[in-house]
């Protein structure tokens, strides 16, 4: 039988199979030394052909895993050394941000988007709770709309809780399969509850002490908003580890420093100091932000980057 993996739970797969039903399976050991790097074999979106467990009634094994389209992937942050499956077959991503409460960094928005460069997966950058801006987070809202919109990067602004530019939204998603992710206490239980009715996920209050959200999605999980149109929702993450870019590949997957790829006077200048740079001439003419300049000294530092 074939089917999809809609949710894994590291031991568990629920795969739907394709009369519509879902079948419990567990994968065979082969599967587990198939990909040294990988933790997890096997991600929310794999096309999978499973047989009945003929030992446990009811649950699947999962024999064979059909080649995927795409994937993406982070830096296990269990295991060094090793990357971790976040979805496969994936149409495109959606990273849900915040200004305050909690605040997202620009620094982990930039991770992201290197991440999805680095798969070729189009990304669509959404800040929540426009709601909640004052008149200083507006203009910060205005400038980062700038920034982003101005490498390529698809920059919607919403508010979940009081349903304003969620149909600008749905037209995106529409007829797409679509990975949602972001930090925990961003919104992205409440933003599913109100894409998919009667869905009810958990959703979580923001701590007062630390300002950052408390985890409510444990796994991921696809749902469909309707026949042609699904999400995956993704555990909130903390932070997130750059995995199998060298740093001498770093400057590739920003868009704007791609642009002047060949400018520098270096063949292999890594524009940081050295003179007659291309890139570093950019910031300081004002063309190449400068908190997403920082974002790549930051990363090109991050020892923890590279293995």
């Amino acid at each position: 039988m074939v089917g999809q993996v809609y949710k894994s739970t590291g031991s568990w797969y629920e795969v739907k199979l394709e009369d519509g039903s879902f079948l419990n399976c567990r994968i065979r050991g082969k599967f587990k030394h198939t990909q040294a790097k990988v933790t997890n074999p096997i991600a929310v979106g794999d096309v999978v052909e499973v047989v009945h467990n003929t030992n446990h009634e009811g649950t699947g094994m999962i024999e064979k895993i059909a080649p995927r389209t795409n994937y993406i992937m982070r830096k296990s942050v269990h295991k060094a050394k090793y990357g971790h499956l976040i979805a496969a077959n994936i149409d495109q991503a959606i990273l849900i941000a915040t200004l305050h409460h909690p605040k997202t960094s620009l620094g982990f928005i930039d991770r992201f988007l290197i991440t999805t460069e680095s798969f070729r997966i189009p990304t669509t950058l959404v800040f929540n709770k426009s709601d909640t801006l004052n008149e200083n987070h507006l203009n910060e809202l205005a400038q980062l709309t700038k920034t982003y919109s101005h490498i390529g990067v698809n920059v919607l602004a919403i508010s979940a809780l009081k349903n304003k530019g969620i149909d600008k939204l749905k037209a995106i998603l529409k007829d797409k399969t679509t990975l949602l992710s972001g930090h925990s206490g961003t919104g992205k239980s409440t933003l599913a509850n109100l894409l998919i009715p009667n869905l009810n996920q958990k959703t979580g209050e923001v701590s007062q002490a630390v300002k950052k959200g408390v985890h409510t999605t444990t796994f991921a999980q696809m749902f469909e908003v309707d026949a042609h149109t699904k999400i995956i929702d993704t555990p909130g993450i903390k932070e997130l580890g750059l995995i199998g870019i060298t740093e001498e590949e770093l400057s590739d997957y920003f868009p704007e420093m791609r642009a002047l790829l060949g400018h520098c006077k270096y063949h292999n200048c890594m524009h940081t100091h050295e003179p007659h740079c291309a890139i570093i001439k950019a910031v300081e003419d004002g063309k190449i932000a400068i908190s997403r300049y920082y974002s790549y000294l930051s990363m090109l530092e991050n020892e923890d980057r590279r293995w």
